[in-house]
């Protein structure tokens, strides 16, 4: 949705000095930098403005199938240049989850695309064979086309024997143009779930806080000075709000001003509400850019 004006006329002293603090944007990709294939008018100017002011930023994707170098090629492709640093995908939170809670663990038996598991070798781990002899240091499941059926059915018997468990994320289906239905992360763990009556210790991913705090630990922020910029209040901003960090939803994306307000009142009415607003709504990252600066030069 392309929204013409500023959602924003002006914004409180207590806003200013949120936006002051501001050190570094965890960027959604798809409905806030570009939509589909088509990158925004504004984004290159708005990541130029970012660096040239000294704010970092990170993109965000809970799609692990392809490893980093794939989508700095696909940004590229857009025309934005960026390096390794600026990118965090599920698969490298969960390599820094497991380097973290099992340090000792480097033979992982993975559920996941060629792509994906080339990333967790180039970090060092080791991809465990369809075998009942090769046992595994933890199991990892994440979005898999390539999936067989045997390695599933292993996959099940890993989870059934309590191999630790992790998965990259919770999504049930990755959106498509196609005439399909692409069987997410989130539906592997559930079939795995029914076979076995297991589910992953851990599930990474949009809306989990790990995501965030894996960008925290690599730039040395608190979560006040990172803001997590997306379209989506029930990944994007739920996940800010579940680490502490400043939550930015922009309406260039899936959610609606009607939505967010209706989130809104369901936090005034409700006691135990399922997700909260944002701490901030701006129309697209132009704005949120404007805003930034604004605060900046204040």
């Amino acid at each position: 949705m392309i929204v013409d004006m500023n959602h924003n006329k002006t914004i409180s002293l207590e806003m200013r000095e949120k936006l002051s603090r501001i050190k570094h944007l965890a960027l959604d990709m798809d409905g806030t930098i570009y939509m589909g294939s088509t990158l925004f008018p504004y984004t290159l100017k708005f990541l130029s403005d970012m660096k040239a002011a000294g704010i970092g930023y990170s993109f965000l994707t809970n799609n692990p199938s392809r490893s980093v170098a794939d989508y700095l090629k696909k940004l590229e492709g857009l025309g934005i240049q960026a390096d390794e640093g600026n990118m965090y995908t599920t698969s490298l939170a969960a390599i820094d989850y497991i380097r973290t809670h099992y340090p000792s663990a480097k033979r992982l038996f993975m559920l996941g695309t060629p792509s994906m598991v080339s990333q967790f070798e180039k970090a060092g781990f080791e991809a465990c064979a369809d075998d009942p002899d090769d046992v595994p240091d933890v199991l990892v499941v994440a979005f898999d086309m390539t999936l067989e059926y045997s390695r599933l059915c292993r996959a099940a018997w890993w989870a059934s024997q309590g191999v630790p468990y992790v998965a990259t994320n919770p999504d049930r289906v990755c959106p498509t143009d196609q005439r399909t239905v692409l069987v997410d992360c989130g539906s592997l763990c559930k079939c795995i779930e029914h076979a076995t009556g297991r589910r992953p210790d851990i599930m990474l991913g949009k809306p989990d806080p790990n995501m965030l705090k894996g960008i925290l630990d690599r730039h040395g922020l608190q979560p006040e000075e990172i803001a997590m910029v997306g379209d989506r209040i029930y990944t994007d901003t739920a996940m800010a709000h579940n680490a502490g960090a400043f939550g930015v939803l922009v309406l260039s994306g899936e959610t609606t001003l009607e939505t967010a307000e209706a989130v809104a009142e369901d936090v005034r009415t409700n006691p135990a509400p399922e997700f909260f607003p944002p701490d901030l709504i701006c129309r697209d990252i132009k704005e949120l850019g404007e805003l930034l600066l604004m605060a900046r030069n204040q």
